[in-house]
């Protein structure tokens, strides 16, 4: 005759099942996505329109910084790239008439002033060779020939270059002038208008670190916005079950004080595991690694959960 089990058994075999099915979950926090609005310059905030909490829609204005620098900087290079046109329209202009005309006159005057001193070159040679005049005399005025006729080589090759007109390298130089500055103006008028900071997107105002009156640093963030249609359970799949976890499929997410759970979708989980936060261990899992994830939450009535709650995700298989 067998003996009946003892209920020992079955307590064991309750709690193995518990234990199955604790380690089929991941544990982690309900998350919106965050859009942080970076300072483009360090001005002083000089008024804000929205308040944390506050639901805006796209393209309302949100903090506005002092623009009176930045605009000045603005017209400065924009100064500068008319001025770059300027030098380049010279340029491709080339040559007035009336500087042709002057290199000519400068020429002709050169030309006489060799033809004068060349004479007088002419006489000193024969007195030169009588001795009525002294060697020093004739290779002074042997010098002063030639040094007209330099200068009439010199005052032909200015009057050429005149003719010929602006090189092709100088136009070009000039053209690139005029795009380096042009690109500077619209540097500085694309910080202009990110002085006035407006929402990129629909969402809440989570976060505005700075307040009326203060000068934030260039990157810090002047706004923080919760976006998005729903939001996220963030989670760390442990690591017995990840071989089982995928893009795509489907889940249910408990959420700290509700009864039903929500529908989600896993859209993203890591290959590189980490170790397992403080804030979902479950016994044995302490010790192991875990694969943060991404579950999204399908349902209607989830936009109004906020960010922070506790979760808890059970995977279907």
């Amino acid at each position: 005759m067998k003996r009946a089990r003892s209920p020992l058994w079955l307590l064991l075999a309750l709690a193995l099942t518990g234990c199955n099915d604790e380690s089929q979950q991941a544990l982690g926090t309900l998350e919106w996505d965050r859009i942080a609005l970076p300072s483009p310059a360090a001005e002083k905030i000089v008024r804000i329109d929205v308040r944390e909490g506050q639901r805006v829609a796209a393209g309302a204005r949100l903090v506005q910084l002092e623009l009176t620098r930045t605009q000045s900087q603005l017209t400065a290079t924009q100064a500068q790239a008319r001025q770059a046109g300027d030098v380049l329209a010279e340029l491709q202009a080339g040559p007035r008439r009336e500087d042709i005309a002057q290199a000519r006159a400068n020429l002709a005057a050169a030309q006489a002033r060799a033809a004068n001193a060349q004479a007088f070159f002419r006489r000193m040679q024969p007195l030169g060779r009588q001795q009525l005049v002294s060697a020093a005399e004739v290779d002074l005025a042997r010098a002063a020939a030639e040094n007209a006729q330099a200068e009439v080589r010199a005052a032909q090759e200015a009057l050429l270059e005149l003719e010929r007109g602006t090189r092709s390298e100088q136009i070009a130089q000039g053209e690139s002038a005029v795009a380096s500055a042009k690109a500077q103006a619209a540097v500085q008028a694309v910080t202009l208008e990110k002085l006035d900071l407006i929402a990129p997107r629909a969402g809440v105002v989570d976060s505005l670190p700075y307040r009326l009156g203060d000068q934030a640093p260039v990157g810090a963030p002047l706004a923080i916005m919760l976006v998005g249609d729903a939001p996220y359970a963030r989670v760390y799949v442990p690591e017995p079950i990840r071989a089982n976890v995928r893009v795509g499929q489907s889940a249910q997410v408990h959420v700290d004080g509700r009864d039903e759970p929500l529908q989600g979708r896993v859209r993203m989980i890591r290959n590189e595991p980490s170790f397992t936060p403080y804030y979902a261990l479950i016994g044995k899992d302490a010790a192991r690694l875990s694969y943060l994830a991404e579950v999204e939450l399908t349902g209607h009535d989830a936009a109004q959960l906020p960010s922070g709650l506790p979760v808890r995700v059970e995977f279907t298989k």
